[in-house]
């Protein structure tokens, strides 16, 4: 979640007024606080560009009309924030840095909306033009290859690092599938966070991680309603994972790591079935990196077993990911983890939180 003061969350239970600024950032340095009537952005743990925007202004004058005007909006950059305000009282976070890829509108009456996703999107369309060659530790790669498309990002890791195998990505290959590669040696995310900074990042364990964020049922609460339940899609319970370098001729052997939890409704020796999914890369070269980056990669693998749709009081600096506390109006609870969300941009209200990997009796 992104940080905030202790009132922050506390005054989205009570009666207050929805802020919101969106940020026009200019290729030429300008930059301009931009009147918006409506908008939405829309966050996804499941979209490689894990944030996207569409925001509406009454003003037309932004849609492009001549080369010039396309000049002002190509690589720009739009920054939206929201928040809350009680009397003197107001606060705002970011909940996405977008890289704009659309303007349109009526010319003569608007409203002009511009879209526009998150700045992995930069990383994606930056393809190699000459061959990549990827060596050292895992974060200083994925680091140097976010870096190459830009050069002032920040980059913030919380993954355990280590070594990989040397990996070369040829001309027309995606950084940003050479970035998921190397990240999935150290079993984790990578991603841009609602501030504009990339994120290189473990799943969260449910039952070892503090909950960011309580959804309580009662007064004071930001509960509405919630509806539960399960699913085997994409759901593995096994992984096999196989280190294989042509560079290095350094070939792992196979590395099973299964969930062998007797109790675990996914059990590999259970009722469900073995279903395993496979791993493989030349960036791991040890059966301890292999057992490592399986262990990590089953925790996400088993993550949608269990499904959550919550219907809360909207919460701008929430991020997938989240690990959340339910308490029910029957006083029961579940922790879940925040997979996806949209948030209406300044019209408060309430928003749909899907969440994944629901826990009873937390």
């Amino acid at each position: 979640m992104y940080p905030t003061t202790g009132r922050f969350l506390a005054t989205l239970a009570e009666s207050h007024t929805p802020l919101s600024r969106v940020t026009l950032f200019r290729p030429d340095g300008r930059t301009e606080e931009l009147e918006h009537t409506t908008g939405t952005v829309n966050v996804d743990q499941g979209q490689q560009c894990r944030r996207s925007c569409s925001v509406s202004l009454p003003d037309p004058s932004l849609i492009p009309r001549t080369e010039s005007d396309k000049y002002q909006l190509y690589g720009a950059q739009l920054r939206v924030e929201c928040g809350v305000q009680i009397g003197s009282y107001q606060e705002l976070v970011p909940v996405g840095q977008f890289w704009i890829d659309g303007v349109d509108g009526d010319v003569d009456d608007g409203p002009a909306v511009i879209t526009g996703q998150s700045l992995e999107c930069v990383v994606q369309a930056d393809k190699f033009t000459a061959p990549w060659r990827a060596t050292g530790n895992a974060v200083a790669a994925i680091t140097a290859l976010i870096r190459r498309s830009l050069p002032d990002a920040a980059v913030t890791a919380t993954a355990t690092d280590a070594a990989i195998g040397p990996r070369t990505w040829d001309i027309g290959d995606d950084p940003w599938e050479a970035i998921l590669e190397i990240a999935a040696t150290i079993g984790a995310d990578v991603y841009c966070d609602a501030g504009g900074g990339f994120v290189i990042a473990e799943l969260p364990d449910l039952l070892t991680t503090t909950p960011a964020w309580t959804i309580a049922a009662g007064e004071h609460g930001v509960y509405l309603s919630a509806a539960r339940g399960m699913s085997t899609k994409d759901v593995h319970n096994g992984i096999l994972v196989r280190g294989e370098n042509a560079e290095t001729g350094i070939n792992t052997g196979a590395v099973l790591v299964v969930d062998n939890d007797p109790g675990s409704p996914t059990y590999w020796n259970g009722p469900y079935g073995r279903r395993p999914r496979f791993h493989s890369s030349p960036t791991l070269t040890t059966t301890g990196q292999c057992l490592s980056a399986g262990t990590l990669l089953l925790r996400k693998a088993l993550a949608p077993n269990a499904t959550a749709n919550l219907r809360s009081l909207v919460n701008p600096a929430l991020e997938v990911g989240d690990v959340l506390r339910v308490v029910y109006l029957d006083g029961t609870a579940d922790l879940v983890q925040a997979a996806a969300f949209s948030i209406s941009i300044g019209l408060g209200g309430d928003f749909v939180v899907q969440a994944i990997s629901a826990k009873e009796g937390a």
